[in-house]
């Protein structure tokens, strides 16, 4: 069976960044946490399923995606200062969730989900990058088809309802929270933890 719309695909891989000798290992699918997704649902980036589209199970891959083909170039436009204010649960900051590296899932004024990294925690500011962590980055793939077979309707179903694309019990969708009401910032803090992560072919 080859890869075609609304199969349910399940792959390992690496996913190293950057060129010539400068490559970094960003990223490991293994047999134990694979990716899993269903094709041509738009849970991938479009140019990550047209490298593998037509493969069998068994077969294996090496291409790379350019930052147009993915997530785009960095652009210092996304690094904001927000009010500290905002992250506050019943009046605190959970230390747990803000700090300097960590994700955190956020949503803007117009209920856009946003995923962004801490850069900084000062005493009345938070420094936001909401870059995607690969923006900018030339990405290598290199991996093995290792399952191609009909996705059910009911896998079709749970992923057109909040579901997505994942690496063994990981998912790739990030939660997101909700601006308080009167809330006029840009963005709003939500200290219920950081987003997931999974397959950076993902669309998410």
């Amino acid at each position: 069976m080859k890869i075609s719309d609304n199969k349910y695909v399940t792959l390992t891989y690496d996913l190293n960044v950057g060129e010539g000798d400068e490559r970094e290992l960003m990223e490991q699918a293994t047999a134990e946490r694979p990716l899993e997704f269903i094709f041509g649902t738009n849970s991938m980036l479009e140019a990550f399923e047209k490298q593998i589209e037509g493969l069998s199970e068994g077969d294996t891959f090496s291409f790379r995606l350019t930052p147009d083909e993915a997530y785009g170039d960095y652009d210092e436009e996304k690094v904001l200062d927000l009010p500290k204010s905002i992250f506050e649960i019943d009046g605190k900051i959970d230390e747990n969730v803000l700090f300097e590296g960590n994700t955190v899932p956020m949503m803007d004024s117009s209920g856009n989900r946003l995923t962004g990294s801490v850069v900084e925690v000062g005493e009345e500011m938070v420094t936001m990058d909401f870059n995607h962590p690969l923006a900018g980055e030339l990405m290598h793939f290199a991996g093995t088809v290792t399952g191609v077979r009909e996705a059910s309707a009911e896998e079709i179903a749970a992923l057109f309802s909040g579901g997505g694309c994942g690496c063994g019990s990981g998912g790739c969708s990030t939660g997101g929270c909700g601006c308080g009401e009167g809330e006029e910032d840009a963005s709003c803090g939500c200290a219920s933890g950081s987003g997931g992560g999974c397959g950076s072919g993902c669309s998410c």
